[in-house]
């Protein structure tokens, strides 16, 4: 697989992904220096050192609580514009993982799990200027607005979701 952001070429080996993982979206740091990837087949986020154009698979973390026992799958995952921030939205467990990403080493240390207040958050998405996080839940029919706390990531709910038949991305437009 080759991925090509900003012009750039990156080479991915298959050894990198074992073949019961199902890389779903990624995520670049700002930096360049790190790749992030949530799998779609289990909850689960992989960090990835850039070098040279090459991928270096340097930690896996779960997306969801330990103690957690039922079906999940990942969807959605995205970094803040600073690259402190990972989020990567869990249909199953129906929450926002939120992990604080080393802006050093690029390693997730796990902060919260924020319930999405609905089922399927198939799509999220922050907002331009960093301050909300928007929740598509899939199968209950709402857009959840999250305020997003800059010092440590976490979500908190504005109380006022938007109802939206079957709400499946959130993209922001300049009007």
């Amino acid at each position: 697989m080759a991925l090509s952001p900003r012009g750039r070429n990156w080479s991915v080996t298959k050894e990198i992904h074992p073949p019961r993982a199902a890389p779903r979206h990624l995520a670049f740091h700002p930096s360049g220096k790190f790749l992030y990837t949530n799998d779609e087949s289990r909850p689960a986020v992989t960090v990835f050192q850039v070098d040279g154009g090459h991928l270096k698979e340097i930690q896996e973390v779960p997306a969801i609580p330990a103690d957690f026992t039922g079906r999940d799958a990942t969807a959605e995952i995205q970094i803040d514009r600073k690259g402190r921030f990972v989020y990567v939205s869990n249909r199953g467990h129906d929450s926002i993982a939120v992990f604080s990403a080393d802006q050093n080493t690029g390693f997730l240390t796990p902060v919260q799990h924020a319930s999405t207040q609905g089922k399927t958050p198939r799509n999220f998405s922050l907002d331009p200027t960093g301050e909300y996080l928007f929740a598509a839940n899939q199968n209950s029919d709402t857009v959840v607005p999250f305020k997003v706390d800059p010092n440590t990531g976490k979500l908190t709910s504005t109380g006022q979701p938007i109802q939206v038949p079957k709400p499946v991305c959130v993209l922001f437009v300049k009007v």
